[in-house]
């Protein structure tokens, strides 16, 4: 789903008034100005074994280049401030060819553009798709914000993150990011009204309404929007953290936190939906701990995640996922990136020099006994330059989460041999 270039021209009409009411308000103070961005390059590379349905559509490999630029403004006097993020993406490749009239592997493989079909506003606008090329142009931040002493009130597309979870996030209920995610470092913003309290004690209440359309009509609906209430508190040398919601129709309830555990810290969330009678439970729990192992900074987390939306056994034939429309929702919908229900996850990263970490992960499902393995390296350029890069494999048989789920159709699976990342971002 697409806007016409105009309405994304006027977001941002918007934004630039707002901030010109800032500027004259009149306060005493003055108002303070950010300008900042960054321009990013990727390239993708993935490679694909004989019997997988990519091979049959663009051959044993496929690349993918990707241009991002991002400029952020904000603007603020007083307790008052006003942020606006744009969005520039410039695609080229043989994935953007391909995936654009399939639909077998929808929700399992990612979206294939950034768009807006199931938020409120819609601010993204395709300027081009045709061929191996695509162009198109968003808002993903245009927000409104007040900060007192101890409240904040914020409208507008932003983001937020809760949960305790290094790679899977349960609780993190409103887009999180894919456990094998690369480049995290901006969540994609969705349109709500956010608001916090601090007490007195330290603790907080965080509260915060996300408004949805449905993708199918396009009409804003209740059903598909989230109403979820926080509390977190400090109790001795832990936090804890409490969560009630509704989301997309089903009621939530959540509790986790973290504490320090011998020199280490252990974390965990348990997060339980309500769906037609019946309850389905989440679990999260990881031990994270630093140290210093031949001069190098070293730190390593492992973690254990449960999915009761998971498909039990291990089996992911076309008719086990069609009988799961519960599990293929969530997918499709972000908020789930698994098909098993027993998951365990590792990562250790090194500071091999001050300008370079390396840090190779490993999820395994242990459902099905198949697993990813990712290294991922990250090396300082400058003070406003950075390169990323990452290589994946995939592991395990066919038929198995990672080794390659059938397609439906006859000897053929959504299956790569492994795939490689490369990025150079440049700050202003």
């Amino acid at each position: 789903m697409t806007i016409s270039i105009s309405r994304l021209r006027s977001s941002t009409l918007i934004l630039a008034a707002a901030a010109l009411l800032l500027a004259g308000a009149g306060h005493a103070d003055e108002t303070e100005y950010q300008f900042d961005g960054h321009t990013k390059g990727r390239v993708f590379g993935h490679w694909f074994p004989d019997d997988s349905i990519f091979n049959e559509l663009t051959g044993t490999s496929a690349l993918d280049i990707e241009t991002d630029l991002r400029l952020n403004l904000e603007a603020k006097q007083g307790p008052w401030a006003v942020q606006g993020s744009y969005q520039l993406f410039a695609l080229h490749g043989d994935r953007i060819e391909y995936s654009r009239n399939i639909s077998f592997t929808a929700g399992l493989t990612g979206d294939r553009l950034p768009d807006d079909r199931r938020r409120l506003l819609d601010l993204t606008s395709v300027i081009r798709d045709d061929g191996e090329f695509a162009t198109l142009h968003r808002l993903d931040r245009l927000w409104f914000d007040y900060t007192g002493n101890s409240t904040v009130l914020r409208v507008g597309r932003q983001a937020i993150t809760w949960g305790n979870g290094f790679f899977f996030s349960p609780m993190d209920i409103v887009n999180p990011f894919d456990p094998t995610a690369i480049d995290t470092e901006y969540k994609a913003g969705d349109d709500m009204l956010y608001g916090q309290y601090l007490r007195k004690n330290g603790h907080d209440i965080q509260a915060a309404v996300v408004f949805r359309r449905d993708p199918l009509t396009g009409d804003p609906e209740s059903t598909q929007s989230t109403l979820s209430v926080k509390y977190h508190g400090i109790v001795g040398n832990g936090e804890f953290d409490a969560l009630v919601a509704r989301s997309y129709g089903d009621t939530m309830f959540g509790i986790g936190g973290n504490r320090d555990l011998g020199g280490a810290v252990w974390r965990g969330d348990v997060l339980v939906t309500l769906h037609d009678s019946s309850a389905t439970a989440q679990l999260v729990t990881n031990l994270n701990h630093s140290w210093t192992w031949l001069g190098k900074n070293v730190s390593g987390v492992v973690e254990y995640y449960y999915s009761g939306f998971g498909i039990g056994g291990g089996h992911y034939d076309a008719a086990g996922l069609a009988e799961n429309a519960e599990l293929l929702r969530r997918i499709s919908r972000g908020e789930l990136f698994t098909l098993g229900r027993n998951y365990l996850a590792g990562g250790i990263t090194v500071e091999m020099t001050p300008l370079w970490t390396l840090t190779p992960n490993l999820f395994a499902n242990l459902d099905d006994k198949s697993a990813f393995f990712q290294i991922v390296t990250q090396y300082s350029l400058g003070d406003n330059a950075t390169f990323l890069g990452a290589l994946s494999i995939p592991m395990g048989p066919q038929g198995t989460e990672y080794g390659g789920i059938e397609s439906g159709l006859p000897d053929q699976y959504v299956s790569t041999d492994l795939a490689v990342f490369a990025q150079l971002a440049w700050y202003f």
